[in-house]
């Protein structure tokens, strides 16, 4: 057993020493001395002397990535950048609310209108179915005693008809006051005609006031200085300041009428008128048509506080002839009915008389307030 197997390892010695033996005899012979880098005795590797190949080159690693290292978030926070600048915005107006004046008080009327025995009432009354506004008389509404069936058989049927005396604001005249206390006038226009013992009364008409006065001064105790109206009318005026302001009765201050002309028994309403810087007063009694320039209660001409006084004597009865024509007398016309139209508006005025259909004679003008 021993013995065998002592001839097992020298059998493997053997094949050892034999595998190992070209080895060492490599390592052992001398290099070629040209240089080849053949070992001397060796076979050459390209017998046939062709093209020496060129050896594969060696593959070059790829080069290793080094990973980019995450960032750490920052714990301060950071810095705000600058704001951008702020427009400068430059503001629009607001538009300028416009103001919308309020349109003018009209008052469009005439006297000594109305008669059975004539027709120029009905033409008068059909001006009036064409304009707006509150229609005014100056007086002597009808003719020829003022009595309650003149009013309804003669006035009636032409300033009389609902559109129109529904908005009258009338004066009395001395033919109405031929009927006894101008029963048939205040009869005939109610309230509107005011205070049947008086006979005046005021009114607001937009930015103005309106004075209707009673120039028949012998039936409600005078118009002079210190009567009850002259008196009552100083106190409205007081009481009731406006910038302007209007009045209007039968008989004129002033008048170149050869019928009637003018009359001193209303001087003292017109005074404290004057006083208190009213701008018109509206008249009738003589059948024409006249226009002074402002003046004082005298006559005297006043371009700055004066009153403009009309004669309106053009409603319809009849024609008067001309008489001594007064001084300050601007326009005159005793040839055609018509009215007068009055636009009252806040610090002015204006006015255009409107002839009957069929003449031409006409008249206008503004003014402001004093």
């Amino acid at each position: 057993m021993r013995e065998r197997r002592n001839r097992l390892a020298v059998a493997i010695a053997i094949v050892a020493v034999i595998a190992l033996l070209p080895i060492a005899l490599a390592s052992a012979r001398p290099l070629d001395p040209a240089g080849s880098g053949h070992v001397a005795g060796a076979k050459p590797s390209n017998p046939g002397g062709g093209p020496k190949k060129t050896p594969r080159p060696t593959p070059t690693a790829a080069p290793t990535r080094t990973p980019t290292p995450t960032p750490t978030p920052s714990l301060v926070p950071p810095t705000p950048s600058a704001a951008p600048p702020t427009p400068s915005l430059t503001p629009t107006p607001s538009p300028t609310a416009q103001v919308t004046a309020p349109p003018p008080f009209v008052l469009v009327g005439a006297g000594d209108i109305a008669s059975c025995a004539s027709s120029g009432d009905e033409a008068t009354a059909a001006l009036l179915d064409t304009i707006g506004g509150t229609v005014f008389t100056t007086g002597d509404n009808v003719y020829d005693n003022g009595t309650a069936t003149e009013f309804t058989n003669c006035y009636g049927p032409s300033w009389g008809r609902a559109s129109i005396k529904s908005r009258t604001r009338p004066v009395p005249g001395n033919h109405d006051y031929n009927t006894a206390n101008a029963a048939g006038y205040f009869g005939y226009f109610g309230a509107a005609a005011g205070d049947p013992t008086k006979g005046y009364y005021a009114y607001d008409a937009g930015a103005w006031r309106v004075y209707v006065l009673n120039s028949n001064c012998s039936a409600i105790g005078g118009c002079g200085a210190g009567s009850a109206q002259e008196q009552w009318l100083r106190a409205d005026l007081a009481a009731n300041p406006r910038a302007c302001s209007l009045a209007m009765w039968h008989h004129p201050r002033f008048s170149s009428g050869g019928e009637h002309g003018s009359s001193t028994a209303t001087q003292a309403l017109y005074q404290a008128l004057y006083d208190f810087n009213t701008e018109l007063v509206l008249t009738g009694h003589d059948h024409d048509y006249e226009r002074f320039a402002p003046m004082t209660a005298t006559g005297t001409l006043d371009n700055n506080r004066g009153i403009v006084e009309f004669v309106v004597g053009t409603g319809g009865k009849s024609h008067y002839a001309w008489g001594t024509i007064q001084p300050n007398s601007l326009v005159r016309n005793n040839d055609t009915y018509g009215v007068l139209r009055v636009a009252l508006a806040a610090g002015s005025w204006s006015f255009s008389f409107i002839p009957e259909a069929g003449r031409s004679f006409t008249d206008s003008g503004t003014g402001t307030c004093h």
